[in-house]
């Protein structure tokens, strides 16, 4: 039972993946380092508000985080771009170069003159209004 518990951790995908999450996370703190510090005191020094956490609406007596909200969805518009422009273009551009082309592949199929009917490309005779079809 425990070997099998061992062959499983350490196998290639779920090392990867733990570090890969480790990586995540700390990535995660940088952004929101970056939106919370840095960004948002930019865009407030535009707007005039200190920081982006303080906006809140009130419904009904209610507060709404509205500026908790703009802070994450930044921080995942940052994330977001970091990973496409970072991650999967570059991978595209890579697996582009690697990946011979598709060669193209003649059609099995001709149309009959006659009826306009599909037809295999090495019949000599329509199969649907029988002309001969050169």
């Amino acid at each position: 039972m425990l070997k099998g518990f061992r062959d499983f951790i350490l196998r290639g995908n779920v090392v990867d993946l733990a570090i890969a999450v480790i990586l995540g996370v700390a990535f995660n703190a940088i952004v929101t380092s970056f939106v919370k510090d840095v960004l948002t005191q930019l865009i407030a020094a535009v707007v005039g508000k200190p920081d982006f956490s303080g906006l809140v609406l009130k419904v009904n007596g209610t507060p709404v985080m509205i500026g908790n909200f703009l802070n994450a969805a930044i921080s995942f518009l940052i994330v977001a771009s970091v990973v496409y422009f970072g991650i999967v273009l570059p991978v595209n551009k890579l697996m582009a170069r690697f990946t011979p082309p598709v060669p193209e592949v003649p059609p099995a199929m001709k149309t009959c003159p006659e009826c306009l009917s599909e037809i295999p490309l090495a019949a000599r005779r329509c199969s649907h209004c029988t002309q001969p079809v050169a």
